[in-house]
């Protein structure tokens, strides 16, 4: 009589996979739900902006849950650096995708983005029907806890993209491009034209050896494709579909006067064409959506108060979409702005995943990437000068709150939440 065969144990390498949620270890809907639960943890306590969003993730999936290590980490930075749209979000679906494929990217900008897209509708609703005499200084002294959060980032980001005079120079031409041609099309020009130094310029030896671009095989052992859950096919779909919404919706937009379609299309555009994330889209915005569609105060207000909330500062367009006007439900219009600011990037995360390893094998894109990243510090100058300190320091005394913002962000280092309720309290108390 034969006897069954007995059933192996699980190795305690396997046991550790499932433990820390690898993927191929675990079932598709576990995975999923492990991939929302941790992002959605991120969306709730993730204050500070894109470059403290990265800490973050590195800290939430390379040290403590295991996910991927420090080569794999990078070169997914590296992917959405390269990329347009928000880098901090968009390295989110791609950690989402590589641990459940297409629907772990889908779930795990759910997570990340739901809170603070709530937060932002539910503080335009606010606005929208409610008065307060008080508004207009409280407005005035979110303008200026800005000033204070955009200053830093750009400290940051000035510290770790420009560590050279070189790529100082590129960041100081970009902004003076951005700053005197005061359009959409500079910073497309400034990219090409930082793109082209960098290739020209910038050894990318070094650039390899400080993000560990240098060692494409540190991906799964399966080809990129299929590792990330996404085929050549789906990718290519993504691609397609980037661009023609990219060309086909202000062509639709000129022939159609229809205001879903203005918003839908200006949203996409805005995604799809930034550069640096959520602090460098507003010169985007500003440009398609005021004064045609949007006071420049509700601009402002919106931007002052995404620095409070955590998760993406994309969200802001759930409050610019409730607020625009002709467009009712409000809900509505911030679900269509915040799809339609997202989509592009999500499209180029499914669509050039699969490429990317291929791609970072040349010199030439690190180069060039290296150029690309020093013109974003320069946006994001631009951006901090108009319009945002122009239109928050009219007098000593915003200088001066300003700054005292700045200083408790960088000295204590306290959490930018803490900045902006001692800016609503000083809006309060003083004749801002």
């Amino acid at each position: 009589m034969s006897s069954s065969p007995k059933s192996k144990a699980p190795s305690p390498r396997a046991k550790a996979d499932v433990a820390s949620g690898n993927p191929g270890a675990l079932p598709q809907a576990i995975a999923l739900r492990r991939v929302f639960i941790a992002f959605f943890r991120l969306g709730l306590s993730s204050f500070g902006g894109p470059i403290a969003h990265l800490a973050y993730f590195r800290t939430e999936f390379v040290d403590r849950r295991r996910w991927l290590g420090d080569a794999e980490f990078a070169e997914l930075l590296a992917l959405c650096q390269f990329l347009p749209g928000p880098a901090s979000s968009q390295l989110g679906m791609a950690i989402g995708m590589r641990q459940a494929g297409f629907s772990g990217a889908l779930a795990a900008w759910l997570g990340f983005t739901l809170p603070s897209a709530l937060l932002m509708f539910a503080l335009a609703m606010g606005l929208l029907h409610t008065s307060f005499e008080k508004s207009a200084s409280v407005l005035n002294a979110l303008l200026l806890v800005s000033v204070a959060v955009v200053a830093q980032a750009l400290t940051a980001m000035a510290k770790s993209l420009c560590p050279d005079s070189l790529r100082g120079w590129i960041a100081v031409l970009s902004c003076s491009l951005c700053l005197l041609m005061q359009s959409s099309l500079a910073q497309l020009l400034a990219i090409g034209l930082a793109a082209f130094a960098g290739s020209m310029l910038i050894r990318p030896a070094g650039e390899q050896a400080k993000s560990g671009l240098q060692n494409p095989s540190t991906w799964d052992a399966n080809r990129p494709g299929k590792s990330f859950g996404s085929s050549e096919p789906l990718s290519l779909f993504c691609l397609v579909l980037f661009f023609a919404l990219l060309l086909g919706l202000p062509l639709l937009n000129v022939y159609v006067d229809d205001a879903w379609i203005k918003l839908i299309d200006s949203f996409y555009r805005a995604g799809a064409l930034v550069f640096g994330g959520g602090h460098v889209v507003l010169p985007l915005l500003q440009t398609m959506l005021v004064p045609e569609s949007l006071q420049l105060e509700s601009f402002l207000a919106a931007y002052a108060a995404a620095q409070a909330m955590p998760g993406p500062l994309f969200t802001v367009a759930a409050f610019l979409g409730a607020v625009m006007p002709d467009l009712t439900p409000s809900w509505l219009g911030a679900l269509m702005a915040l799809t339609s600011i997202f989509l592009p990037g999500f499209l180029l995360v499914i669509g050039v995943m699969p490429l990317w390893s291929r791609l970072i094998g040349y010199p030439l894109a690190t180069s060039m990437l290296a150029g690309v990243n020093a013109a974003v510090v320069g946006f994001l100058l631009a951006s901090l000068y108009d319009p945002i300190f122009v239109h928050a320091v009219r007098k000593p005394l915003h200088f001066a709150l300003a700054l005292l913002a700045y200083a408790l962000l960088v000295l204590p280092r306290l959490s930018p939440l803490w900045i902006v309720l001692l800016g609503v309290l000083a809006g309060l108390l003083l004749d801002l």
